[in-house]
């Protein structure tokens, strides 16, 4: 064996790529058992390009241009990156280091641990195979297999990958991650879950884990411990903001309150608990057993606070409480087997059970059409309790092929029970055509009345009896002594051609029927068209009283 003792250079014109030994405490040959080898000791440095390597002892292979370190080994490239370990292997012609046992890579803010990492510094590519960890500093990211290019700051991460944020985890079989943007690449299903309160499940996107800001691709969801969900083609999602932009397919589920809001684009807002759809936009009440399907230009739903009184073994105390709110525009088509309507525009009150129909709005119930200038639906336990129209308040009835069963007047309650319209009452200005039957069905005539207040009264679709105030006038008519125009109310309208028939039907958008221009006249409106009308006769008839 031989010797060297103090420091060493070794001294030789070589290849650029030569690795250089610096510097060592003892250097010393044994030809039986490394015939090949330089044995290093005390103090260990190496050189290869711009990269330098320390550790206790190494074998240095001048012939192969490498070497195997030992012991507090330190490997130093450039001004950011360092790598720690146990054992080096370092091949200086294809400049691959394999660092072993206790490994640490260090990229500026960027730590990479494992047991066993191989370095490739042409392609200035890291990678470990038998389980790491890289931490920056915003997240910790674990898996089975990983890679990171300290160039441009980007890890790959396969199998039981697993990041833990301080807000949020998130787990996948393959992950892709930005060190320095703190961005993952979603490459394959994801879960991301804010403990107690969100779970994200994407496929495919990216998630900003420093801005909570991602973009979600293939039939992403966002679902809340509160029993939201949404889920769509491609999700914009603010997670601090609590703001989710969906365009294609959107799918905003309330479990608990059984309600689905559909459309190609929406928005949800998660403080507000509130969401809106367009495009197709359409919503599903699927709280009772006949689902309600309610279609519009625009919709959107939104929880209200609210003060609820509570009274309990006569005490009484207010508590905060919420109530759900539905605004629908334009064009609303609405089908439940029970009734259907439209109109231009409509809002749900959830804490009175109340919808309201705006602008030409037009209610069924089985055989029945009620229209009027306003109508109040008001529900209960998911059915319709009664309508109320008001201002120039119409309901009709088909009997026969031109034969129409009538009311009209200011204000008309509708009362259904069972499914089945049991009770109509109008008031103000209130006029009747209806077709009495006899015993084999065949009509007696048609009955006409005016009156100031009716009460009608159904019994298996028919009209079972009528009660009239005591200032009631009315004729009943044969059939073959009325012109079928003459049996028309003013303001009738048959609007069957809008009803939807169907859950499908209510994205069907037919003309609307013409509503009559005239209507009928208010006993204000009649004293004023009296006024003008006849001025000189009353004149006349002063005079002749004088």
């Amino acid at each position: 064996m031989f010797i060297v003792v103090g420091a060493v250079m070794l001294c030789k014109v070589a290849a650029q790529d030569m690795v250089y030994l610096e510097h060592c405490e003892t250097l010393s040959f044994d030809q039986n058992r490394l015939p090949d080898a330089q044995l290093l000791k005390g103090d260990v440095r190496f050189r290869h390009a711009d990269a330098l390597m320390y550790c206790d002892s190494a074998y240095f292979y001048e012939k192969t241009n490498s070497f195997d370190a030992f012991g507090h080994v330190r490997f130093v490239q450039g001004d950011t990156l360092r790598g720690f370990g146990d054992v080096l292997y370092y091949d200086g012609n294809t400049k691959l280091a394999r660092l072993r046992h206790h490994v640490r890579l260090e990229h500026k803010t960027t730590v990479l641990t494992t047991d066993s990492l191989n370095y490739n510094r042409v392609q200035n590519l890291a990678y470990y195979f038998t389980g790491g960890e890289i931490v920056d500093d915003v997240n910790s990211l674990t898996s089975r297999w990983g890679s990171y290019c300290p160039s441009d700051n980007r890890a790959v991460f396969r199998t039981s990958v697993h990041l833990q944020n301080e807000s949020f985890t998130l787990d996948a079989d393959t992950l892709v991650y930005n060190t320095k943007t703190n961005v993952a690449t979603l490459v394959c299903p994801t879960t991301i879950v804010y403990q107690d309160e969100t779970t994200i499940l994407s496929s495919d996107g990216w998630y900003n884990t420093a801005t909570e800001r991602s973009m979600l691709l293939q039939r992403s969801q966002v679902l809340h411990n509160d029993g939201k969900q949404l889920t769509g083609d491609t999700i914009y999602y603010d997670k601090k903001k609590g703001i989710g932009n969906v365009f294609g397919h959107m799918e905003m589920k309330d479990t608990v309150q059984h309600l689905t809001l559909l459309g190609n684009y929406g928005i949800m807002y998660e403080k507000e608990k509130a969401g809106f759809a367009t495009d197709s936009a359409y919503m599903i009440d699927w709280s009772q057993e006949n689902k309600t399907y309610v279609h519009a230009d625009t919709l959107f739903t939104e929880e209200v606070p609210f003060v609820a009184t509570v009274v309990t073994d006569g005490d009484t105390t207010e508590v905060d409480s919420l109530y759900r709110q539905v605004r629908a525009f334009f064009h609303v088509r609405a089908y439940n087997e029970e009734y259907q309507f439209v109109c231009d525009s409509m809002v749900y009150c959830g804490k009175d059970s109340v919808a309201t129909m705006y602008h030409e709005p037009v209610l069924w119930s089985d055989q029945n059409q009620i229209s009027a200038d306003t109508i109040f639906i008001y529900l209960k336990d998911g059915t319709v309790d009664y309508a109320h129209g008001v201002g120039s308040a119409f309901g009709i009835k088909r009997e026969g092929e031109e034969e129409y069963d009538q009311m009209s007047g200011n204000d008309m309650k509708a009362y259904v029970r069972d499914g089945e319209m049991k009770e109509v009452i109008v008031s103000g200005n209130a006029e009747t055509v209806f077709y009495p039957r006899e015993e084999d069905s065949t009509y007696v005539g048609v009955n006409k009345s005016q009156s100031s207040y009716v009460h009608m009264y159904l019994e298996n679709n028919k009209i079972h009896h009528v009660v009239f105030t005591t200032e009631t006038t009315g004729t009943l008519y044969p059939l073959n002594q009325i012109e079928v125009q003459d049996t028309r109310l003013v303001g009738f309208f048959w609007a069957e051609q809008e009803r939807p028939v169907s859950p499908y039907s209510i994205f069907i958008t037919p003309e609307r029927t013409p509503r009559p221009v005239q209507k009928a006249l208010s006993a204000t409106e009649e004293e004023e068209e009296e006024e003008s009308v006849a001025p000189k006769e009353k004149r006349n008839k002063r005079k002749k009283e004088i």
